[in-house]
């Protein structure tokens, strides 16, 4: 523990009482003279400015030292401080308008020029219980809070009567500033000296200044609630907008389910004419092989029993091939269909299902047969579509269908 060579009174240290900021180059340090006075000063060599204030040492050091219910006597060294920030700022206003901690009195010291502004504008924003005063030095700063604590006059400064209202003035146009701009106190009344004071000009400016700052504020107000209004309006048109599709999904749900349904029961209606004709066909069949014996054992011309047996025969085999092009396409020729017609949409269902017979090998007989047309007609079909697809006179139909399916290697 050491001793101050100004008051003789112990000196207390606590490495609690420091708050180190490496990447800032200072440390915070706070110590006790005697039993009730604080020092804070900043440990550093160079200058800096303050970026938030650091409470939580101060309230170690009042614990420690069993100060928390009473009001403090601050002495701050402000040497190498030439500026704070607007949160630093907004701090100090929040503890003297807000206060956590109380104070008795605060005296700076050691303040640079280019923070003196700043550390008159603290004094001038302080209560008018709270003496905040700077003094130019150490034992300067200590003996005034002696003397606080005795109970003797602080203020020792004499003005003229001309210098007082100059002080006053000052003062009050630095706590003005500081609670416009710390505090955003855009509705204070500023008192205003009279017209042929020479600070006159400076507060008109200032009340000028206060009057746009609310303007400002105002417009960014209205600028933030048409902002506010814009986004709830896009919020409900896009609302508007997904009710809307959603409506529309539904009632295109419903169609597309109405759609399956009838082509379902379309499938269902057309695999029993299927069967019916499938079975037709192997009763026909039947019959004709049936008659097919028949005639082989009757006793008659040979040369009439010869064509007899070959007609059965050809009706035999025209009823094979009724039967197979009536069967249930395969996957193989659903996928082919399907790759024809996203390719071709130009050709109707006839078409398709002639395409179909072409790429199975049947021949064009058969095939007018299945359609229900003559073998001529079939012709001049199978000669359109050639150019429906836009084949060349060379290229073969048959070819190009096979070709279609046919996977690239």
């Amino acid at each position: 523990m050491s001793t101050c060579t100004v008051t003789n009174l112990p000196i207390t240290a606590n490495r609690n009482w420091r708050a180190v900021y490496e990447n800032k180059g200072y440390d915070k340090v706070i110590k006790l003279l005697g039993d009730d006075i604080i020092l804070y000063s900043i440990d550093t060599d160079r200058n800096i400015s303050l970026d938030s204030m650091d409470i939580g040492i101060l309230r170690n050091a009042l614990h420690d030292s069993n100060l928390e219910d009473k009001p403090i006597c601050l002495v701050c060294d402000m040497k190498y401080i030439t500026n704070m920030s607007l949160t630093y700022k907004k701090q100090i206003a929040d503890l003297i308008y807000n206060p956590t901690i109380t104070f008795g009195i605060v005296v700076f010291f050691n303040v640079d020029p280019q923070f003196l502004t700043l550390a008159e504008t603290l004094a001038a924003m302080a209560p008018v219980d709270l003496p905040v005063l700077i003094r130019q030095n150490y034992t300067d700063a200590v003996n005034t809070v002696l003397e606080w604590k005795k109970g003797l006059p602080v203020n020792e400064a004499v003005y003229s009567e001309e210098e007082e209202k100059y002080e006053l003035h000052k003062r009050e146009f630095l706590a003005f500033l500081g609670r416009l701009s710390w505090m955003n106190l855009t509705d204070q009344v500023i008192p205003m000296p009279p017209g042929d004071d020479k600070l006159f000009p400076f507060f008109k400016a200032i009340e000028s200044f206060q009057g746009d700052l609310r303007e400002n504020i105002r417009e960014k107000e209205q600028e933030l609630e048409q902002i506010a209004q814009e986004s709830e309006n896009t919020l409900t048109e896009k609302n508007i907008l997904l009710n809307a599709q959603k409506e529309l999904y539904k009632k295109l749900k419903s169609q597309l389910e109405k759609e399956k349904s009838s082509l379902t029961a379309r499938i269902a209606t057309q695999e029993m004419e299927l069967t019916r004709i499938s079975t037709a066909i192997a009763e026909k069949t039947s019959t004709l092989r049936e008659l097919l014996d028949m005639i082989n054992v009757l006793n008659i011309d040979q040369s009439k029993k010869n064509t007899m047996i070959e007609n059965c025969r050809k009706m035999i085999d025209t009823e094979m091939i009724e039967k197979r092009l009536n069967i249930e396409l395969t996957t193989t020729d659903s996928e082919f269909l399907s790759k024809l017609q996203k390719k071709h949409p130009n050709l109707n269902q006839r078409e398709l299902r002639i395409c179909l017979l072409i790429k199975l090998n049947y021949n064009t007989r058969d095939i007018a047969r299945s359609v229900g047309i003559s073998t001529r007609g079939m012709e001049s079909i199978r000669y359109r579509m050639h150019k429906k697809v836009g084949l060349s006179k060379h290229q073969s139909l048959k070819g190009y269908l096979t070709d279609l399916v046919t996977p690239i290697n």
